[in-house]
């Protein structure tokens, strides 16, 4: 696959894909509906995939083939004319914050060459992050949590009292938000939206400098992705607590289950992301109805590191139902 395919044609295709599927779960905000929802955004993204020239197969996406009709593991996506690509997505990372009208609802999809990006299974997966500019190795999911904390401490030259991490407020992290207190950091909780919890961790503005829990592995795939185009560090390991979930991962070529992966481990190659905001966020304005559409999108690429924002008003409407 050339530069040239990946840079000057799938990077602003694929920004059309995350807009279309945003567009269509606005629609839904604050109506209380978490399947309908996310419904919309997989139709309104199958679509707009589905006409891109690309020999493309879904990776991470809704679910393994028995579970979802559409957008499934396995599933052929493209034209099948170009490139041959795998393709990582999550048509509405934040179903209940979209149903629910809360901040930080997002439309994902990640793209890379063939063979490039890790095919995990819908299980959980313990992760950790930082954003760029840290010496390799200062973070491990085999130190305890406040080891962690204090190398990223020294690492960035900051005193703990003013280390934040951000988690995701679940019971299963009580244990993990307690001794994350208790060495004197502080604890950003978050209801939902791990993709862009990691994501946090890059921007200054944020005031986030770590991620840390445990998550779906698909979003972690895909926000390893975005720290691979970025920049940053990143840790994970798939939770197997039963026979089947082990089961679940040998089908799809996992043969170590007790594997750490690092960033590179879970996206090879050159890779594309790229995400827009439904809700409003941190990270993205949400959409916005005002004499047409305007959306706000992040799109980026890992071999070039380019970082690309863009807010786009969108006049023509009727094209985001268009099946053409």
């Amino acid at each position: 696959m050339s530069d040239k395919t990946l840079d000057r044609v799938l990077t602003l295709e694929l920004v059309r894909v995350t807009e279309r599927a945003a567009v269509a779960a606005s629609y839904l905000i604050g109506r209380g509906n978490e399947k309908e929802a996310d419904q919309a955004a997989v139709d309104a993204m199958r679509t707009e995939l589905n006409q891109l020239n690309i020999d493309g197969e879904v990776v991470i996406g809704e679910g393994e083939r028995d579970e979802a009709p559409m957008l499934y593991i396995g599933e052929k996506i493209g034209t099948g004319k170009g490139p041959k690509v795998d393709i990582a997505l999550d048509p509405l990372e934040g179903t209940t914050l979209t149903a629910k009208g809360q901040a930080d609802a997002l439309t994902t999809i990640a793209m890379a060459e063939k063979g490039s990006l890790l095919n995990a299974p819908d299980v959980y997966m313990q992760k950790i992050a930082i954003g760029p500019g840290c010496p390799e190795g200062i973070i491990s999911l085999e130190e305890d949590p406040d080891k962690n904390v204090i190398e990223l401490g020294k690492a960035l030259n900051k005193p703990i009292e003013q280390i934040t991490v951000c988690v995701l407020d679940r019971p299963r992290h009580d244990n993990l938000i307690e001794t994350l207190r208790s060495v004197g950091s502080k604890v950003k909780l978050i209801q939902d939206g791990d993709i862009a919890g990691v994501i946090h961790t890059t921007e200054k503005a944020t005031g986030i400098d770590m991620y840390m829990g445990i998550g779906g592995a698909p979003e972690g795939v895909l926000a390893a992705a975005a720290l691979r185009c970025i920049g940053g560090q990143m840790q994970t390991k798939l939770v197997l607590e039963d026979q089947e979930k082990k089961d679940r991962a040998s089908k799809l070529g996992i043969k170590d289950v007790d594997k750490i992966y690092n960033l590179d481990d879970m996206v090879g190659g050159d890779a594309l992301f790229a995400a827009t905001g439904v809700t409003n966020g941190s990270i993205l304005s949400g959409i916005k109805i005002d004499e047409g559409i305007w959306t706000n999108t992040l799109v980026m690429r890992s071999s070039s590191k380019t970082v690309r924002w863009i807010t786009a008003h969108h006049q023509n409407i009727d094209k985001f139902n268009s099946t053409e």
